[in-house]
Formats: C-alpha cells, structure tokens, sequence
C-alpha cells in the first residue's frame, strides 16, 4: 500500500514545494511510482516540474469542483515514474465552495484511497496555511513531514503545526504522525543555523532527518527551468541532499535506521 505524506508547515518561505518537487524527483530516480499532489493555488510545483499554470486541461480544482475525477487530473512530467495533479490559482474557490459541503474534510481522502496503492508514495504539497485545503491533505496522509528553515520563528512554527496534527489527529484522522523534520536552508558557517538545528534535534529528538538541507543557487534556479534539481544539476549541493533524504526515507520506511 502507498504512503500518503503531506509536507506542510503552517510558515511559508520554509521550502515546503522545494522539497515536494526535489524528494518526489529522487525517489522517481530509484524507480519508486510517484504522484505528487499540488494542493497549493500558487502552483508552485506544478511549473516547478515543467506543468505551464495557464495550459492545464484537468486541474485539482475541477477535482474539487466535481467536474473531473481525480485520475483524470494526473499528468505525466518528465521525470519517469513521477506524476503530478497540478493546481491553478482556480483552486482559490475551492476554500468558498466546500463549506456547504457534507463530510467538506474528508473530500481527498476519499478520493485518493481509490488510486493509492498504484504509487510508492504520494506527496501533498500544502499551502502555508490552515484552510480547507490543508486539512484536506491532513486528513488524506498517513503523516506529515515537516521542512524547517533554519531561522529565528523555526520553533514556534513547529509548535503550532505539531498542534494542528494533534487537532487533526483527535478529530478527523486518528492515524495521522510526524513522519519527519528536514532542516532546509542552511547554512554551516551560520551560527544561527547551527543554533536552530541544535535547538530543533533537541526537542524533536528522532524525528529530525540526518539530512540538511543547504542553501544552494541550484535550488533557487531549477524551478524556474521546470525542472527539479536532478535535471537541472545532479551534481549540485542541493540535488544531491534530496538524493541523501531520499534514501533516508526509504530505511526509514522500511527498517528504522535514523539515530
């Protein structure tokens, strides 16, 4: 059976769409099927993994909005064995036209269970924000993982999105987990960066993933080329991190290998 992972953090600007594109694309690479699901209205890895926002036939939105099913929305991407459902600005509506809706939660969940256990994994890259969108993908997931920039607010947003989980977990999704925390956006020669990881393993303990994430140009550059990091630059710093939390992922999926 798949594992629906959605990657959220109540914060924005933490990499949250930087690591759907760049963890989903190295997966792909170890020929593990992959659906990512851009939940987000900016469509931010929708055109970070060569979907144009403005050429869309089938959307996350017309899902939502009952026009389409949600198999009709997938899309091939030039990675092989990644497939996205790609997101519009339309998706902005969807928060307006769930409201009235019966059982508003539980709409992705539904849908999703049907198409699973065809994909390793599914990523659900969530907007920074606590709508109906985002407790739709919490309520999908088995778990959340969670980026973390390496700044000042790191701790205090990881407190109110470990919040939100346990809402989630007590009203909608009993199953709900941390999967993982990934440090992104650091920096060694940083003292702050070397702080806020200290301070984050220190209070998350095993849930922290050995793998950081640096600060790196590829990182920056590829999204607007399409392309995730390891078509971009396989060698860069920073493709080459999301192979190393790629792989983490996998023993921790499989044997718990993390210390």
């Amino acid at each position: 059976m798949g594992r629906i992972i959605s990657i959220a953090n109540q914060k924005g600007g933490v990499g949250k769409t930087t690591t759907a594109v760049n963890l989903a694309a190295s997966l792909a690479l170890a020929e593990k099927d992959i659906l990512v699901i851009d939940t987000d209205p900016q469509g931010n890895s929708t055109s970070g993994l060569g979907i144009s926002r403005d050429n869309t036939d089938k959307t996350l939105y017309d899902f939502y909005s009952g026009k389409c099913k949600i198999t009709e929305a997938i899309r091939k991407t030039a990675v092989e064995h990644l497939v996205i459902i790609p997101s519009t600005v339309d998706l902005l509506g969807v928060e307006v036209e769930l409201v009235g809706r019966e059982g508003r939660e539980h709409v992705l969940s539904h849908a999703i269970a049907a198409i699973r256990d065809k994909y390793r994994y599914i990523f659900i890259d969530c907007p920074p924000s606590l709508g109906l969108l985002t407790l739709n993908a919490l309520v999908a997931a088995d778990s959340v993982l969670v980026p973390v920039q390496c700044e000042y607010y790191a701790l205090e947003g990881l407190g109110l999105l470990s919040n939100t989980i346990r809402l989630v977990r007590n009203s909608f999704n009993s199953g709900l987990d941390m999967e993982g925390i990934v440090l992104t956006m650091f920096d060694s020669r940083n003292t702050l960066s070397n702080e806020v990881a200290e301070e984050v393993r220190k209070h998350f303990g095993g849930k922290v993933y050995n793998t950081v994430i640096p600060r790196n140009v590829t990182l920056g550059e590829a999204p607007s080329h399409g392309k995730p990091a390891l078509l971009y630059d396989a060698r860069s710093k920073g493709a080459q991190s999301y192979l190393s939390l790629a792989k983490e992922i996998l023993n921790e999926n499989g044997i718990r290998q993390r210390t």
